[in-house]
């Protein structure tokens, strides 16, 4: 009984002195979602330290690129995890312009997991007039900057 008990509390021990560390490498992204930069000002710093992949995954008709997080990155927006860091501006060589009309000269954002509601509710708390939009019900929500 003694034993399983010291076990129980050397493995909690263990995980809480990981824990710290592994918070202390999130990159929040909650200030450049305030809708005051270019999407060349969002995506390049994050593709510079290699947060997001330089391949997009996706572009969309629209031009709007799509980036999947790198791995080890521990993306969140407004306290949730990122999915996916989107943007376009026009004639920039970051971006790769799609088969239709760009959406606008420049916009950004991302994709975040979480309900619509909660998710516009901290962005609002926050201070930014981002345009929430749900992707996914209860499962994905995007946040997005530009072409107000």
């Amino acid at each position: 009984m003694k034993k399983a008990t010291f076990n129980t509390l050397t493995v909690l021990t263990a995980l809480s002195v990981g824990l710290p560390s592994v918070l202390c490498h999130a990159y929040a992204l909650d200030p450049q979602l305030d809708c005051k930069l270019s999407a060349h000002e969002f995506i390049a710093p994050l593709l510079q330290d290699q947060s997001i992949d330089r391949k997009p995954m996706r572009i969309e008709a629209n031009s709007i690129n799509a980036f999947r997080p790198a791995h080890s990155s521990n993306l969140t927006a407004f306290g949730f995890r990122v999915y996916a860091v989107f943007g376009y501006e026009q004639d920039d060589a970051i971006f790769k312009q799609g088969s239709g009309q760009p959406i606008t000269a420049s916009a950004y954002g991302v994709v975040v997991s979480g309900p619509a509601e909660a998710v516009k509710a901290r962005v609002r708390q926050a201070g930014s007039d981002a345009i929430i939009h749900e992707v996914i019900p209860l499962l994905l929500t995007a946040v997005f900057c530009g072409g107000h």
